[in-house]
């Protein structure tokens, strides 16, 4: 390959000192059962080729091929520092969104993309840490903003995960309640249709009193599922070995899925975009998978979603185990990327116990078996890959 990538970012930070808080002890242990470029040359740029200040985010033009990381954070728990699970990929001045985390819209704004931009949203998986700011991505950016009345002008296709068809049993048995039975495992559509009735009253009054559009006119949905001859289901394998399949394909980039095995989640998909200058693979919510190294093979970037080790609390071996049902530990990152031939891993989905995520330590861990470039993302970095 012969790309290059440039990254800039927030400033560095002070030696020693680490970047956020990640989710405590106690919480850590009252949740622990739950399963939460160089392209052949160096890096352009650097956090000081760009500085900005903490939380204002790189807010210069785009290039014609660039990721932003909107929010890094991994796992339900709100953190200070860093926003919910979000990128985006800039492609010729169109917008791109992969998942839409807590405070995910303000971070769009504040990165100074604008709603008019936006091509499309995917979703790896229906996990509510991935799905904080769907709704709002729709319903906020169809308002007309103080900013060159910025807003969504025309239908936003959605794509993401189709309804899984049957809940698993509960971890460490015994029963538990079910939350709308009729339906209990919706998918991106019921989903959104669910939205539409329980913001009904609002959108109702806006569209009466301030002239809103009807929300309903916004989206086109389409729903992911594999191919049958995957043979995955919620309640069987849930990412039987596969060969990826196209979601969709616009005169600008290429989107490509696999399933990724991510506990009980079905579906839960990884997903690659291909473009004329480059290709990025997200990961997605997943431990180890072939499927994903298959579908990254090449790529400029693969965002790999990854977790600190929890054994430093003493975690039992089967709690460890069920964790890993899930996630990928930092240290086992690397030997991913390095089969799959990628040049430059970048960390997001970021999940540290009882202590701030080390952005040295994760990078060292993250070159275990690995001998690309590192980047534990912080929220607004930018990489451009210029061909």
């Amino acid at each position: 390959m012969d790309n290059d990538v440039q990254h800039t970012s927030l400033p560095d930070p002070e030696p020693d000192r680490p970047l956020l808080s990640g989710w405590g002890r106690r919480t850590f242990l009252r949740t622990a059962s739950i399963g939460g470029l160089v392209a052949g040359v160096g890096v352009l740029g650097s956090a000081s080729a760009f500085a900005a200040e903490p939380g204002t985010g790189p807010n210069r033009p785009f290039g014609k091929f660039e990721l932003l990381l909107l929010g890094t954070q991994g796992g339900p728990p709100p953190e200070p520092d860093r926003a919910g699970i979000s990128s985006v990929l800039v492609v010729d001045g169109r917008s791109y969104v992969i998942d839409c985390g807590r405070a995910s819209v303000t971070q769009y704004k504040k990165s100074g993309l604008s709603f008019d931009s936006l091509e499309a949203i995917f979703l790896t998986h229906l996990h509510m840490d991935h799905l904080a700011d769907y709704y709002n991505f729709l319903v906020l950016g169809g308002l007309p903003s103080s900013q060159k009345n910025d807003m969504i002008r025309s239908q936003i296709p959605v794509y993401g995960p189709g309804p899984a068809g049957g809940l698993p049993p509960a971890y460490g048995g015994g029963e538990v309640g079910t939350v709308n039975p009729e339906n209990p495992t919706p998918g991106t559509r019921a989903l959104t249709e669910y939205l539409d009735q329980a913001f009904a009253y609002s959108t109702n009054v806006f569209m009466r009193d301030n002239a809103f559009r009807d929300i309903r006119e916004l989206r086109r949905i389409t729903e992911i599922m594999p191919p049958a001859s995957a043979g995955a289901s919620a309640l069987g394998d849930t990412a039987p070995r596969m060969r990826p399949f196209t979601v969709m394909e616009d005169d600008r980039i290429r989107v490509t899925a696999t399933l990724v095995p991510h506990g009980p989640i079905f579906p839960a998909y990884a997903f690659r975009f291909d473009t004329d200058y480059g290709s990025i693979t997200f990961s997605g919510d997943t431990r180890r998978s072939e499927n994903l190294i298959e579908l990254a093979r090449g790529s400029d970037i693969l965002v790999h979603e990854a977790i600190g080790d929890p054994r430093k609390f003493g975690m039992s071996d089967e709690a460890l185990e069920h964790m890993l049902q899930s996630h990928v530990l930092v240290d086992e990152c690397g030997p991913i990327a390095h089969q799959a031939d990628v040049p430059h891993l970048v960390f997001s989905h970021l999940v540290e116990w009882g202590k701030p995520v080390n952005i040295g330590e994760w990078t060292r861990l993250g070159r275990k078996g690995y001998s690309g470039k590192v980047t534990v993302g912080r929220d607004l970095d930018r990489f451009a890959i210029r061909r």
